[in-house]
């Protein structure tokens, strides 16, 4: 299993080439949450006066994820904003502020942050998120493991009460919840919604 990342953390991080030149830093983190997973990141100029610039790095275009940088191979994968958001800037989707509903109508929490597998697809694999009385942890900071493809409406993210019987601590014990779903097989409801922004 690859690195777990917060969404949130990506926010701020250079994008370099293989060339080892900056173009920009992550400004918003834009999540596909139809398929869940990152559908890439719109940028920002680097520097305290540097404001937003009008390309973005679709997914498709993204070398590495790495713990410093995100590495493109170069400045030929840039794209239009447009083509990576969907017109939502950084408040919609899969993100914070929603709600967390189990197919039993109870609500279990409220997203803090949305936690990404670096490499490889990009999948959301999980959720940070502020508990409430019904999970026993009431407003306890915990991570909740997402199917393949999280059901996403509007302000509301709705999973199966099975699958807050394994809600963890951590993010090692969200790997570990991650690794085990994936071990069991488990697809995950099917999905709602466009693409998003962070």
């Amino acid at each position: 299993m690859r690195e777990l990342t917060p969404a949130a953390g990506l926010t701020g991080r250079p994008v370099v080439t293989l060339g080892g030149e900056a173009v920009g830093q992550v400004k918003d983190v834009v999540l596909d949450a139809a398929n869940g997973r990152i559908a890439g990141f719109t940028l920002a100029g680097r520097g305290l006066f540097s404001g937003p610039l009008r390309k973005s790095v679709p997914w498709a275009g993204v070398h590495a994820l790495g713990a410093d940088a995100v590495m493109i191979p170069s400045e030929e994968v840039l794209e239009d904003k447009a083509a990576v958001t969907t017109g939502e800037e950084a408040s919609g989707g899969l993100v914070r502020g929603a709600r967390v509903l189990t197919d039993l109508g109870v609500q279990v929490g409220t997203v803090r942050d949305v936690i990404v597998e670096a490499g490889g697809e990009g999948a959301v694999v999980g959720v940070e998120m502020s508990s409430t009385e019904a999970l026993g942890h009431h407003e306890a900071t915990v991570f909740l493991a997402l199917g393949s493809r999280p059901a996403m409406t509007g302000d509301t993210l709705m999973v199966p009460v099975r699958d807050t019987e394994d809600v963890a601590g951590d993010l090692t014990g969200l790997a570990a919840a991650v690794r085990r779903r994936r071990l069991g097989g488990d697809g995950g409801p099917g999905a709602v919604g466009e693409g998003r922004a962070l």
